[in-house]
């Protein structure tokens, strides 16, 4: 991609009424722009990297046997009045069409995936049972202060599965939990596996929270045993129940959580199935979300430094942040050009992703912008690599410069 094309602009000020980090410098590198309290747009740049979290989820849901589907963000009030939540879930967006209709937007689809199940579901023959979306939500947040790490308007994946017992369940539940720690290792984000209340969901459930000082949920961690507790349900705990050590304290994200329902939605829809000897029993289910959009604001938290992002290779939108220096002789500059274009159809012939800075601008805000949009590798030709017919490469994270050969250069793409 050539900067020239995209028309991209960096922010130099911080914006008005954003406090956290890593949505400043989202904003400030041209990957989100915001529309309102808590509702953004996600520009090229930022889509790419929810696109590439997103393959790293969807391939993980399908090895588990997770079938993908696409349910509406629009809903009929009736089916959250079936299970009682269009009054107990504060957050729910409510509206009434001209015509009088009463609808919702959907937080989260229980409502919506088990009467869907119900068409498909009869025989224990039928079960078990995984569907998976990924998909826009919306949750009325009363002030959201967090940038999209606390959004109105989200984009989710969200995991439904549904058993004939609680051992299935329970089975699928830890097969689930693995997943997702394997998951956010490939994003190179360490998580804590914290026990947390299941809120309107179920009694009990694990959340996976990332510590950061902007963060806005508190759990009490052991650093021995590595046990945690969300300290909603935790307030007077102060050693570790399972090894006698000091709690501490810690600041973090929750980027995901699962939940076994059990009958809490199959009931109220009277999802039952029959058993080998023709007996009806109900349903037992399990859900499993995790936040794909305030992933990408979690990883702007975590990897960052004064200059701007340090995106991990996995999820960057660019792996090379190629760069021209201009020359004062016409002639001289011709050359670099030429060898900078070289360069860049080279990387995009071997199927490279690299970002081209070809405006004409000044060599200092060439750099700061490279350094603030944090591809890994920054390619820069000059004048001066010219001279030593090379190439200057330099790892985002790193002080340290390398020349390479050009006629070397088949090691970008090996």
């Amino acid at each position: 991609m050539r900067l020239s094309l995209l028309k991209w602009k960096s922010l130099k000020e911080i914006p008005k009424d954003e406090t956290a980090e890593g949505t400043i410098l989202l904003i400030r590198a041209g990957f989100i722009e915001k529309v309102g309290a808590g509702i953004y747009d996600y520009l090229p740049f930022g889509l790419m990297v929810l696109n590439k979290i997103s393959e790293i989820i969807r391939e993980e849901m399908k090895k588990i046997g997770g079938q993908e589907i696409l349910m509406p963000s629009l809903h009929p009030l009736s089916y959250w009045e079936k299970t009682g939540r269009d009054k107990d879930f504060d957050a729910l967006f409510k509206l009434k069409s001209r015509f009088k209709n009463q609808y919702a937007l959907g937080p989260t689809h229980e409502e919506i995936v088990v009467p869907l199940a119900k068409r498909y579901i009869s025989s224990y023959k039928d079960l078990p049972l995984y569907l998976f979306q990924i998909q826009t939500k919306f949750r009325d947040e009363p002030r959201p202060k967090a940038g999209i790490l606390r959004a109105k308007e989200f984009l989710m994946k969200d995991l439904y599965s549904f058993h004939q017992d609680e051992k299935d369940l329970a089975n699928y539940y830890e097969k689930v939990k693995k997943t997702y720690l394997k998951i956010f290792k490939n994003l190179k984000i360490n998580v804590i596996l914290t026990e947390a209340s299941g809120g309107t969901f179920s009694k009990f459930s694990h959340e996976f929270q990332v510590p950061s000082k902007n963060g806005e949920d508190l759990i009490l961690y052991c650093p021995k045993c590595h046990f945690s507790r969300n300290k909603e349900i935790a307030s007077n705990l102060t050693k570790c129940p399972n090894c006698g050590s000091n709690l501490e304290k810690i600041k973090s994200i929750e980027v995901a959580n699962i939940f076994q329902l059990k009958n809490k939605y199959s009931r109220p829809f009277n999802l039952i199935y029959k058993d080998k000897n023709g007996k009806e029993k109900e349903v037992l289910m399990g859900c499993y979300g995790i936040g794909i959009s305030r992933i990408l604001g979690t990883l702007a938290e975590i990897y960052h430094d004064d200059k701007g992002l340090i995106w991990p290779e996995i999820v960057s939108p660019y792996k090379y942040h190629l760069i021209f220096i201009q020359s004062s002789d016409s002639r001289i500059n011709e050359k670099i050009k030429k060898s900078a274009e070289k360069i860049y159809n080279f990387l995009l012939k071997n199927n490279k992703e690299v970002v081209y800075d070809d405006r004409q601008i000044s060599t200092g805000e060439k750099f700061m912008d490279a350094d603030l949009i944090g591809a890994p590798y920054r390619i820069v030709v000059s004048e001066k690599t010219l001279k030593q017919n090379s190439l200057e490469i330099k790892k985002r994270n790193s002080k340290s410069l390398t020349l390479l050969k050009l006629d070397k250069c088949a090691k970008l793409v090996s």
